[in-house]
Order: C-alpha cells, then structure tokens, then sequence
C-alpha cells in the first residue's frame, strides 16, 4: 500500500503539467500558425491547432520520471528513448509531414531499442494455436509486428474529438489496475502518469471551444508506443499462472482491451486494398466517421465508442476461463457484428454515394461493383505509368540539350 501515495502523485502531476501546458501550446500554435486545415476527408470543420501530444508528452514523461527510479525500473531509460524518438517524429510530421515509409523507419528503430536495449519482447504466446514458449528470433520478429500494429492503430485512430485519448485512457486504467492489484507497481505507476497526461489534455480537445486542440502525430504515436510495452509486459506477466490474478490467454484479453483501435485498423486496411488502393491511403472508412455519417456529433461518436469498448472488455473478462478458442470466438464474432451493424444502416439508408472516393462499404455490394473497382485502379495505373513515362522523356530531353 506504500505506492498508492506515488500512484497519487504520478496520476495529479501528469494532469497538472497537461492542463497547464496545453494553452500554452495553443497559444505557440496559433503564433506559429500550426493548424490542422479541413479538407474533403476531415471530420474537423474549422482550422484547429495541432501538437496537443506535447502536453500529454511531458505530463506522462515528467510524472513517470518522479514516480519511478532506475533501480525500480532498469528498462525505463529505454522505453524513454523509444518514446521520445516517436514524439520527435511526429513533431516533425505535424509541422513539415513526412511520408508513410519514413515514419515506419522510425518505427521499426523504436521496436529495436525496446526489444534489444529495454529487454520487452513476447517469449510465450500462453497457448494461442498451440504454441506455448517461442524463441529469440520468433519472439523478436512477433514483437516487432505488434508494436507497429498498435503504433499506427493508435495514429490512425485519432479521427474525431476525444476519441483516441479516451480510449488511450479506458485502456490505461484497465492495465493500471491489473498491474496495481497484482503486484506491478511501477507499471501501475507508468498507467496512471498516461491516464493524467490525457486526461488533462482530453478536456480541451473533446470540450475546448477557444481552446480546442488536437494531439496530432506527436501525441497519437507516443500513446501507441507506450501502449505496445504496456501490453508486451502484460502478456509477459501473467506466464506464470500461479501467481495471484493471473489472467489466463492474455494475448486475446489484451486484443480485446484494444478492440476498437486493433479491429478498426484491420478494416480500414482490407477495405482499401478491396479498393485496390494503398492500406496507407487516408480515407472516412473508419467506424467513427461511419457513425458521423448516421448523424452522430463528434462526442456522441467518441462516448458511443468508449462504452462500447468498455463492455466489450467487460465480457471478455467474465469469460476469460471458457478457453483460448471460445474467446476468440466470441471476440471475433461480437467484434465483427459491432462493426458491421453501422454499416448495415448506412447501406440501408443509402448515405454513401457510388463514387465517393473516401467512404466505401468494407463490401461494395456486387461482384460487378468490384470488377468495376478494379479496371478503375488498373486504369488510373496506367495513367500514372504514362505520367511517370512522359516526365523521363522530357527529362532526357533536357539532358540531350547538353
């Protein structure tokens, strides 16, 4: 009981330095003229200032750092370095952009110092498919593939108002309490100070009239690097199942504490490549803009989600002992229904046109709809072939004047 007070401290520090530091980063924004200008795929209407995720940054960095020690925590250096290497990546892509595969670089070196340098990787996959221990090099390659999952689930989340710090919050405090009653404190601690950066941020970002904000790049992929070590070290934790509060198939407990963001992100990408288009392609296929297009306001969405969410983890928690196939079941069945049930009164209601380029149904509808969709995209790669093809011309042209 010693830690509640550090516990205390750590959650009331992260929500002062983000309650404080967000106006001020407004305030710089709008000096600087940073916003997020609307554009024909935005749920935003209006320009909005970005780099909210400096707040949360140094609320969670700050309360993390009084929290805990090296001593407590070896690894914490580490996942400091991680972390901070994200936040400057998409600080930059928030001012100056970056493109997709230079992100993803910078995703995979933060992977490395976690799993190479911090010592956080899967060694156990708690008999998913029959496999219970993995080795070094499995185990790497599993790590690495989920902590770039969840890192760009988390970016792609951060859609509408409060939706991708709310969730980042209902996941932390769901974490944080396992780790607290169960024995880890100090990722208990690393939970909270998460929780307290958001929140503080969270209040302007789904509430702030003159002072809303948004987390940008800088924000969403800081919460998803430090969410993949939170959710390596819960898996990696309950190994042993002897131990007090062992939650058992942690592996599918924890893809169903991140429901949205995961099965979303896994939608979105089958829907784009159906489309014969990059899974990297920005679009309005993400279930949050399928229930802005029901009607819903940007907080209606956003808290329809979280309960959603939260009762999807309340139901897997109580059937946590029905076995690692029925869990799965259940979780690939409701999760699917869930996202399909908007869907269903979309297509009903006939709210998507034919040819919008950035809103199509995860099934067009007929097998005609999708060849159509596909002599589309052969089409527009031949016109770019042509594009690229006429430039080297005229290229060698230029050259030839030499």
């Amino acid at each position: 009981m010693h830690y509640i007070p550090y516990l205390v401290t750590s959650f009331v520090m992260a929500l002062g330095i983000s309650l404080y530091a967000v106006p001020v980063v407004i305030r710089i924004t709008h000096s600087l003229k940073l916003f997020d200008n609307p554009n024909e795929r935005s749920a935003a209407k209006i320009a909005i200032p970005t780099l909210g995720g400096i707040a949360i940054f140094m609320g969670f960095i700050f309360a993390s750092t009084v929290g805990l020690s090296r001593d407590e925590l070896p690894e914490l250096v580490y996942i400091f370095a991680a972390i901070i290497l994200m936040f400057f990546v998409g600080l930059k892509d928030d001012i100056l952009s970056l493109s997709w595969w230079k992100k993803l670089i910078a995703q995979l070196m933060s992977a490395v110092i976690l799993i190479f340098l911090a010592k956080i990787r899967f060694t156990n996959l708690h008999g998913f498919l029959g496999i219970e221990e993995i080795g070094i090099v499995p185990g790497a390659l599993l790590t690495v593939f989920v902590i770039i999952v969840i890192i760009n689930a988390f970016n792609l989340m951060d859609g509408i108002d409060g939706l991708a710090g709310g969730l980042s919050m209902l996941a932390g405090i769901v974490f944080g309490t396992w780790f607290f009653i169960s024995g880890h404190y100090d990722y208990a601690i690393i939970c909270v100070s998460l929780v307290g950066a958001i929140a503080g941020f969270f209040y302007f970002n789904l509430y702030g009239k003159k002072n809303k904000i948004f987390m940008g790049d800088t924000g969403s992929l800081v919460l998803g690097t430090i969410m993949s070590v939170i959710v390596i070290r819960f898996n990696e934790f309950n190994i042993d199942q002897t131990q007090a509060f062992a939650v058992p198939y942690a592996p599918a407990i924890s893809f169903a504490i991140l429901i949205y963001p995961l099965a979303d992100t896994l939608r979105v990408f089958t829907i784009r490549i159906l489309q014969f288009k990059s899974p990297f392609t920005a679009d309005k296929n993400h279930l949050h803009h399928r229930l802005l297009t029901l009607g819903f306001s940007h907080q209606k969405a956003t808290y329809t989600i979280i309960v959603m969410n939260l009762l999807f983890i309340l139901s897997v928690f109580s059937l946590q002992h029905q076995g690692i196939f029925k869990l799965s079941g259940f979780i690939v069945v409701m999760g699917s229904f869930l996202f399909i049930l908007p869907a269903y009164f979309i297509r009903r209601g006939k709210l998507i046109k034919e040819n919008d380029r950035h809103q199509q149904l995860l099934f067009p509808g007929s097998f005609n709809q999708i060849l159509k969709n596909r002599r589309k995209a052969i089409e527009l790669s031949r016109q770019r072939s042509a594009s690229r093809a006429l430039k080297l011309r005229i290229y060698l042209q230029k050259l030839n004047l030499w």
